[in-house]
């Protein structure tokens, strides 16, 4: 057969008229008194190209018991349809079966719970809602490095092996080549003296800290990959698998951060509202109603900035009751966040200026000796999409503060060794690729925005 023409291109009247070749799987076969039809889908479109064949075609009868669930190629024309639904159909000229499907096929019906779906991810990619999940992911995916291309940041691929901690809370998996069944023990403690490192190391928990080095020589730079936490949970907000994107800019403060996280949110609503317009109607007529009106919201909209401090006193007069106390020196809970961003501000907000007890060893102190100089943007649904802080880049105050914390100075040698030689001001953030992804499609869990989620006692695909 031809050239293949994909169904999305089809369904435009692309070739209308002439011959074309489309191949792709059946979602739907039926058959009248003198022609059958498949609805085909090849995952470029949400929408099924209708396929008419006729029993003039010699291979008919095989063409009529062809099930859901099989791959086909068929050569024919472009014709408009007279039936309501759809625009165009192919009038089919030859029906190749290329990959048949049984009765066993799991998608026979039209709907399917997300539960039942993960326990098939090899095959839900073939569901409207996990196709459409996984355009707007592949678009966004896209979106990201034009975004930061666009503004002259270098991409960096920082490493997934590593020997630290960039949060300090222990959750690493760890990577060895020691025989786990007869480790050698020092002091009681696993010897890592022997090890392919020499020394203990996991899969990384974020790509910051390397990024910061990188910072420091092509001023502004991102990295995105997969990073890992081996957190015990089974929430729908958490995986033990994700991506990252994560900025560093050298000279830079706070403000010059938010303004970056600003048009970089803006930028990727902006960019699935104009790109990918078919998913976002089915996710919010199926998914999230109203979730298309909330994004034009964000993308058009200015974003707020409150101190820490006054969001403490605006939650302590809140009119709600909250389930986790507020007070200052606590950490917002996601309840206080969306109270923030949905009653109090109706909008985007930047809450900046957090105590420093509760956040980590390199964020830049303050003259007031309280807080750093971190920042949280909080949008409403979901609360915090985007976490940052302007780093402390004087070598005296981090030191301390590692020690203060009980990081062990020597064990971050290279770290501190950019505030030894040309350290400047800077600043970045993080978003979690997953959460922004549930963010723009209404998908409320995080198993549902990944390929092949990585949870506690899940990782068979």
């Amino acid at each position: 057969m031809a050239t293949r023409t994909r169904i999305r291109s089809a369904l435009a009247g692309e070739g209308l008229g002439g011959e074309v070749t489309v191949k792709g799987w059946v979602r739907t076969s039926r058959v009248g008194k003198e022609v059958a039809f498949l609805a085909l889908n090849d995952g470029s479109s949400l929408a099924n190209l209708q396929v008419v064949a006729e029993p003039a075609l010699p291979n008919y009868p095989e063409i009529c018991a062809i099930g859901t669930g099989a791959a086909v190629a068929v050569r024919g024309t472009i014709v408009e349809s007279p039936a309501a639904g759809q625009r165009y159909e192919l009038r089919a000229a030859e029906v190749e079966l290329l990959g048949p499907a049984d009765e066993g096929y799991p998608l026979q019906k039209k709907r399917h719970t997300f539960e039942y779906l993960r326990t098939i991810a090899h095959l839900r990619p073939r569901s409207n809602t996990f196709g459409a999940v996984f355009r707007v992911r592949s678009a966004l995916a896209q979106a990201v490095h034009r975004f930061f291309a666009e503004r002259g940041f270098l991409y960096v691929h920082t490493p997934i092996i590593t020997t630290n901690d960039c949060e300090g809370a222990g959750e690493l998996f760890r990577v060895t080549t020691l025989d786990l069944g007869r480790p050698r023990l020092a002091d009681g403690e696993v010897d890592f003296t022997d090890d392919f490192f020499g020394e203990a190391a996991g899969l990384t928990v974020s790509g910051q800290l390397e990024g910061e080095l990188f910072a420091q020589a092509f001023s502004d730079i991102y990295t995105f990959g997969p990073t890992f936490r081996a957190e015990n949970s089974n929430t729908p907000r958490h995986a033990a698998e994700f991506w990252m994107i994560e900025p560093e800019m050298a000279f830079a403060d706070l403000r010059d951060d938010a303004t970056l996280a600003e048009e970089f949110l803006r930028y990727l609503c902006r960019h699935v509202l104009d790109r990918c317009q078919e998913d976002l109607a089915f996710f919010n007529d199926h998914i999230d109603r109203g979730l298309v009106a909330r994004i034009e919201g964000v993308a058009g909209s200015s974003f707020a900035m409150m101190e820490y401090g006054e969001a403490i006193e605006r939650l302590q007069r809140a009119t709600v009751t909250f389930e986790y106390p507020v007070e200052w020196g606590l950490d917002l809970q996601t309840e206080h966040e969306r109270y923030l961003t949905e009653q109090v501000v109706g909008g985007p907000v930047f809450v900046v200026n957090y105590p420093r007890e509760i956040k980590a060893f390199y964020m830049r102190q303050n003259d007031d000796g309280k807080t750093v100089a971190a920042m949280d943007l909080l949008v409403p649904k979901v609360g915090e999409i985007i976490g940052g802080s302007q780093r402390e880049e004087r070598y005296d105050l981090l030191v301390a503060r590692m020690r203060e914390v009980g990081i062990d100075p020597a064990s971050l040698w290279w770290y501190l060794d950019t505030r030894r030689w040309g350290s400047t001001p800077h600043a970045g953030f993080g978003l979690g690729f997953e959460r922004l992804i549930m963010y723009l499609t209404g998908m409320e869990n995080i198993r549902d925005v990944i390929p092949f989620p990585r949870t506690p006692r899940h990782a068979e695909f």
